[in-house]
């Protein structure tokens, strides 16, 4: 037994009993169950947004890992033809000086105005150019780190730093899923490779791991071990689930304030559920022919993409919460061969992306539907990587990276349709007006989903955590209908 002396001595004393409560009242003890709070628990059942007009119901978002070239795809450059060849008149922000030059770029293919909007587009998107009048092009969008996994991170999950919780993951939390029988949030990912981070483009980070994003394999079998083995088919399946949730149970019980726990029960519960309804809602075959031609699928160059995005509208249409579809790993990274590198990885989306704006819209479905287009940056407007060739030779040449002014558009779900929205500078380099910065983007898209980003927090180790801690970010209510 300790006399009052070793409890003083120890550090038990009333220092340490101020200390335990004030952390306590702060909601700083590292478990808040032992100290008798209640345990949080956490699901994705359907929860209601913060206020009542987001128009918002879930998301798809089509991210093209890389760097599309803004300047060579959405907004066209006049200054650029007039000064294509000669030295770029100010300055310029590389990310690869080894491999940089001053040498003006215009671009090689042709725009054109569209729709009744007259927005632009090049002649290497000329689907997406169909649907000018359905969507918003933002041309000020800013990251302004100026490389892939930061800038990824930055519009992923709000930050330059990595181990966050990406978009997806905020959104399920705060509304949980409209299905319970899939999965609120869902990767699908490209046959060529996850995009650069990895995992980390469809991570929870700290939330709990109910809220991760789950992935949809780009082939056959799409989700593994969907089918029971015969010897546990039918009834027997039904009674063996029925005594492994009940030891779950109890051993939650035991086990109060474990969410990573409760997050694994939650998770089989589901995997038992998607049994019949991820089959039916990867099953392609329902579709008509129509449809599957408007997305391009049986196309060689079209197919992958065209088959995932229209899996995606399945999944929106069944109640998913969000949905990302990405591109493979550096697929628009354009610093060499951009005269062939771009014209292919535009034929791979440009009929499928499109076509998804088309459909939802047929079906009811954009007006609560947010889409996206878009990679993590642009391009700039100088040649990149000559690698010995003469001047007037451009065969193998690129352009470097640009976070600080590019392009990306949206659609559905309450954004203005048919709108151009911000500028950058006469070289396409900087965004210099009405600029869109990753954190105004996310305000955005909350507010469009009901949510407040004041209100969407998760205290982690007791200090509250946000989707968006720059205190300047701001709802860019332009973007709204």
């Amino acid at each position: 037994m300790l006399t009052r002396r070793d409890f003083l001595e120890r550090g038990y004393g009333l220092g340490g009993i101020a200390l335990a409560t004030l952390l306590k009242e702060q909601g700083l003890l590292a478990n808040p169950t032992l100290s008798g709070d209640a345990a949080q628990s956490f699901d994705n059942l359907p929860k209601p947004p913060h206020h009542g007009f987001g128009q918002a119901k879930a998301m798809i978002s089509m991210f093209m890992q890389g760097g599309p070239s803004h300047i060579d795809m959405f907004d066209p450059k006049p200054e650029l033809d007039r000064l294509d060849g000669k030295d770029f008149p100010g300055e310029v922000k590389y990310d690869d000086a080894a491999g940089a030059s001053r040498e003006v770029m215009a671009s090689p293919w042709k725009f054109s105005k569209h729709g009744q909007s007259g927005m632009d587009f090049s002649e290497l998107v000329p689907h997406m150019a169909g649907i000018a009048d359905d969507i918003t092009m933002i041309r000020s969008m800013r990251t302004g780190v100026n490389n892939h996994g930061q800038s990824i991170n930055a519009l992923h999950n709000g930050s330059v730093l990595t181990g966050r919780p990406t978009l997806g993951s905020w959104i399920t939390y705060g509304l949980g899923s409209e299905s319970r029988d899939l999965p609120a949030y869902v990767a699908l990912t490209d046959p060529r490779g996850l995009p650069v981070l990895g995992v980390d483009n469809f991570t929870n980070g700290w939330l709990p791991s109910l809220y991760q994003g789950t992935v949809i394999r780009p082939k056959e079998p799409r989700i593994l071990n969907l089918d029971p083995p015969m010897s546990l088919k039918g009834a027997a399946q039904e009674r063996y689930l029925g005594f492994v949730d009940g030891l779950n149970r109890r051993h939650l019980a035991e086990r109060p304030g474990e969410s990573e726990l409760e997050a694994r029960i939650q998770s089989f519960e589901l995997a038992a559920r998607m049994q019949i309804a991820a089959k039916e809602a990867l099953d392609l075959s329902q579709e008509s022919e129509a449809t599957k031609k408007m997305y391009g699928i049986g196309e060689k160059e079209t197919d992958d993409f065209g088959t995932r995005c229209l899996i995606a509208r399945r999944l929106v249409e069944r109640g998913v919460r969000f949905v990302s579809v990405f591109t493979g790993n550096q697929t628009w990274d354009n610093h060499a061969n951009i005269l062939t590198g771009l014209p292919a990885a535009c034929v791979y989306v440009d009929k499928p992306a499109a076509a998804l704006v088309r459909d939802l819209k047929q079906r009811g479905l954009l007006d609560s539907t947010i889409v996206h287009w878009g990679g993590e940056m642009g391009r700039l407007p100088v040649i990149q990587n000559r690698a010995g060739a003469t001047k007037g030779d451009r065969k193998s040449v690129g352009r470097d990276h640009n976070t600080y002014g590019f392009s990306m558009w949206v659609a559905g779900g309450g954004f203005k349709a048919g709108h151009i929205h911000g500028a950058t500078d006469e070289f396409g380099h900087n965004a210099v007006e009405d600029v869109v910065n990753h954190y105004d983007y996310h305000a955005t898209l909350l507010h469009l989903f009901g949510l407040d980003a004041k209100e969407l927090v998760y205290r982690r180790g007791g200090t509250p955590q946000s989707l968006i801690m720059n205190p300047e970010a701001r709802v860019v209510t332009e973007l709204i209908a």
